[in-house]
């Protein structure tokens, strides 16, 4: 997505990142914020994954009735839903207090296809809570994640938490961690089917989608959801890129994955991350594709737009 600029975070907004090592550098780096946001009266929500979030209920105890606590794993499995789902979901509840969030969107376990999502996600809070009342504060695993994302962590959070204390990042740049994770998506394998789609033959997609899923094992559930976001996915195709969308569907071990190219080019970056209001129908194509699909990953350019979305298979 071309164009997108990354202000400077302002001063009613704050996102740093933690980087920690070990279950007591967990618990040192978020019990004191958490405690801090619950004496001032800020409404505190902690995101992360089962075991951390385990560990923060335990230690806080009593007090753990007072803050929301969400399994990220869950709410976070497409790093796509984090900020209208969980993030935004939560500040918007709140917009008469300054809102204090702990989330963890990358951890050990995350897979090579999910993570330049997850990197795009951390770029775009910054851009999503500009302005904002809220403080968001972001936990990596130093000892268990990678260096090329804890680059990545310094580059899209401008304000670093380490062994050295509290400092501004000399490596922020979410710009180009956006742009760098935003390259033309792997090519489909000679395996994929492909079928151009436009007003006419949009029931005859539909029908071959619920069809080649029924094949690979999808559940009942999960051909709906393939049914409405694919659906959505073509009709803003033949809407807006051009009157056709290029559908490819193709499964591998984990997952069934159908890509949808057209014409179109999209100039807003937090396009499927950000909520839609109630009487708007403008962006609820992207955004419910996020609900639904396990990952989704766009690409964009002047020369057109590759949506792919990942339903996980059954085991």
């Amino acid at each position: 997505m071309t164009g997108a600029h990354f202000p400077e975070t302002e001063i009613l907004f704050e996102h740093p990142a933690l980087f920690y090592s070990g279950a007591d550098a967990y618990l040192a780096g978020t019990i004191p914020y958490i405690d801090a946001g619950l004496n001032a009266g800020d409404p505190v929500a902690i995101a992360v994954p089962p075991p951390n979030l385990a560990s923060v209920r335990d230690a806080l105890g009593d007090c753990a009735g007072h803050v929301l606590l969400i399994d990220m794993a869950e709410a976070g499995a497409n790093p796509g839903r984090i900020i209208p789902g969980v993030l935004r979901a939560f500040a918007d509840a709140h917009l008469d207090h300054w809102v204090r969030i702990i989330t963890e969107s990358t951890w050990p376990g995350r897979t090579e296809t999910e993570y330049p999502a997850c990197a795009q996600h951390e770029a775009l809070i910054n851009l999503a809570f500009t302005g904002r009342a809220a403080t968001i504060l972001c936990p990596y695993d130093s000892a268990g994640l990678d260096r090329r994302m804890l680059a990545d962590a310094r580059a899209t959070h401008p304000i670093l938490i380490d062994r050295n204390g509290r400092h501004h990042s000399d490596q922020y740049d979410p710009d180009r961690v956006f742009a760098d994770y935003g390259q033309r998506l792997p090519a489909p394998p000679r395996s994929a089917i492909e079928r151009a789609v436009d007003h006419t033959t949009l029931d005859n997609a539909r029908w071959f989608l619920t069809s080649y899923g029924l094949k690979v094992g999808l559940s009942v559930t999960q051909l709906i959801d393939l049914e409405i976001a694919a659906t959505e996915l073509l009709t803003n195709s033949i809407k807006h890129g051009g009157g056709t969308g290029t559908l490819r569907v193709w499964a591998d071990d984990r997952h069934l994955i159908c890509d949808v190219s057209d014409a179109g080019h999209l100039t807003d970056p937090l396009a499927g991350r950000r909520p839609v209001k109630g009487g708007e129908r403008h962006g609820r194509g992207l955004l419910l594709a996020n609900q639904i699909a396990d990952l989704v990953r766009i690409h964009t350019s002047s020369f057109g737009t590759t949506v792919r979305i990942h339903l996980r298979l059954p085991t």
